[in-house]
């Protein structure tokens, strides 16, 4: 089973969005899942001064099975970019789509936030809440393909959701569990589950898997 993540990365990205939930869906690889860091330029900065290579361009979020937007100090700037915007194709009727933190800002301007309830950081909040979105005091939420989060250490929540949607609940247990400090592994796991579980019905569960078969399937013919 092939799955390719794009972390949507900006200029002026917050490492931890980016990277945290990166890192957590590698521990996926094993059964071929592929996070890729993926920008509009060839190399962005962080908000730290951290700089990074991409590994696909803006483009790449189109094709991939999905989708993390990554929260930055340049959003609203992004945010107001039509261009720019206008590279970003999302399709949740066949991705899985999570937006972190202000990328709940994008989500919204790319019309995918609708009035639903969605989590954002507290600093982005009043922004987000100008676009229209039903912004909730909470680290994280889901309807059907969609889900935000809110709070730099919420990303693991988007990992962990991404992971049980895609393949199972023991996948996402176990990839939490690797990362999680040592003598407080049971505990970080059972927070993220207990997180993520009311948003994991069985029959949404079973319609998600069936997304990303059908990757596997059109990589087998390009290698035909």
């Amino acid at each position: 089973m092939f799955v390719q993540i794009a972390v949507l990365t900006f200029e002026g990205f917050n490492e931890l969005d980016s990277f945290i939930a990166a890192a957590i869906l590698n521990r996926m690889r094993a059964h071929g899942w592929m996070a890729h860091i993926t920008s509009p330029t060839e190399r962005v900065t962080s908000m730290n001064g951290v700089t990074v290579q991409r590994q696909k361009p803006l483009e790449f979020a189109a094709e991939a099975d999905a989708v993390l937007i990554g929260s930055g100090v340049r959003t609203r700037a992004i945010a107001a970019d039509a261009d720019l915007l206008s590279r970003i194709g999302l399709d949740p009727a066949r991705q899985l789509v999570g937006a972190q933190c202000s990328g709940t800002l994008l989500l919204a301007r790319l019309g995918l936030a609708g009035d639903l309830p969605a989590c954002t950081d507290l600093t982005s909040r009043p922004w987000v809440i100008e676009a229209g979105v039903n912004v909730i005091d909470a680290p994280f939420v889901a309807h059907g393909n969609i889900a935000t989060a809110g709070g730099c250490m919420a990303s693991q929540y988007l990992a962990t959701w991404m992971i049980a949607r895609g393949a199972s609940l023991r996948h996402a247990e176990e990839a939490i569990h690797y990362v999680a400090p040592v003598g407080e592994k049971a505990l970080y796991v059972e927070r993220a589950i207990r997180v993520v579980s009311p948003f994991l019905e069985p029959g949404v569960a079973v319609a998600a898997q069936s997304l990303f078969p059908a990757r596997a399937v059109r990589q087998s013919r390009r290698r035909e």
